[in-house]
């Protein structure tokens, strides 16, 4: 029954590895998302800031073609004013004027307004596009590592589930079935050693003669915790002898001399 013990509890080692790889291992599409949403988010930032230039270079070709409209108006009825023959017409005409100038001023006014702004949306897309390329470098540099360590973590993964399937080989069916039941149960241990005749895993004590039979080495029985099901070993602590005095070199030179 020890051998078979023992042979668990390398079962349960092994397991326990392997629940561990594979929870690094679902760790990595995570992690690449990340890069790679750090990436679309910078990428994201360049189009916005080219989509506000465009719209400003749109808008400040719309408010020229104002000023020009205007000023066109304004050449249209400075011509008129030398054909008209009453002051009432000439005035309608120097109204109409001054109030094509009025918008030919808020339309300039308009336009720097967007010439100032294109200004500031061509800065944007320049240091969008340089943090983009930094972003771009970290990214390929992060998404190396983590591939580098997804390769290694599957070789783990690998090497671990064919160790496991040479311990299994080795193992009676009924008994892993049992094995894996409890270890099903209770997030993949199945076995708990017993400490101070207590079971470390839930902390019941194990009744003094069961105990007891554990401490037999050449029993052939297999013990549970009554309370959380799991299989129970008892490993003997090393005794501890006290090494033999031996007297300073003082002492053994006096005896000799006597």
């Amino acid at each position: 029954m020890q051998k078979v013990l023992q042979n668990l509890l390398e079962l349960q080692s092994v397991d326990s590895r392997l629940s561990e790889v594979r929870g690094r291992l679902a760790t990595f599409p995570k992690k690449l998302a990340e890069v790679d949403a750090r990436v679309a988010a910078a990428k994201a930032d360049v189009d916005a800031s080219k989509a506000s230039q465009l719209a400003t270079i749109k808008d400040r070709k719309k408010y020229e073609l104002d000023v020009e409209q205007w000023k066109e108006r304004v050449r249209k009825y400075k011509d008129q004013t030398s054909q008209v023959k009453t002051n009432e017409a000439y005035k309608a005409l120097q109204h109409e004027v001054q109030m094509a100038e009025d918008e030919i001023a808020k339309a300039e006014d308009r336009l720097l307004e967007q010439m100032v702004a294109g200004e500031e949306y061509d800065r944007r897309v320049k240091a969008s596009e340089k943090l983009l390329r930094e972003v771009e470098e970290v990214a390929r540099g992060a998404r190396a590592k983590l591939e580098s360590e997804k390769a290694a973590t599957e070789k783990d993964l690998a090497e671990l589930n064919s160790e496991r399937a040479r311990m299994v080989a080795g193992i009676p069916e009924n008994l892993m079935d049992h094995y894996e039941r409890i270890a099903k149960k209770h997030n993949g241990i199945a076995l708990a050693e017993v400490r101070d005749e207590k079971c470390t895993a839930c902390g019941m004590r194990v009744r003094p003669h069961v105990f007891q039979e554990m401490q037999r080495r050449a029993t052939e029985e297999m013990f549970h915790c009554e309370t959380c099901t799991r299989i129970l070993y008892y490993i003997e602590p090393e005794s501890s002898f006290a090494p033999p005095s031996q007297d300073p070199p003082a002492a053994s030179a006096a005896r000799e001399s006597c």
